[in-house]
């Protein structure tokens, strides 16, 4: 699993390759800094989750759509003792 902090350094190392035959040290490194700054801007509007709250949220949704059967199986139920004539 990779985070998004993980992921831009990724990306970044791979850029940073790229320009490797640039002028110098000072510039790979200013290169670097501004293409993290601009990957982590981008990766923050997106509003991405990681896996770990990805599979939380998953967990609620499986827990509420039981809980939404049970209760429509309920309500089925009550509905029908209520079509049934007093005795």
């Amino acid at each position: 699993m990779v985070d998004k902090a993980d992921f831009i350094n990724s990306v970044a190392g791979k850029l940073q390759g790229l320009v490797s035959q640039g002028p110098g040290q000072p510039f790979r490194e200013d290169f670097e800094k501004n293409v993290k700054a601009v990957l982590a801007g981008a990766f923050g509007r997106m509003e991405l989750l990681t896996r770990d709250e990805f599979d939380a949220q998953a967990a609620v949704l499986q827990r509420t759509r039981e809980m939404v059967e049970a209760l429509e199986k309920r309500v089925a139920e009550l509905e029908k003792n209520l079509d049934k004539p007093a005795e």
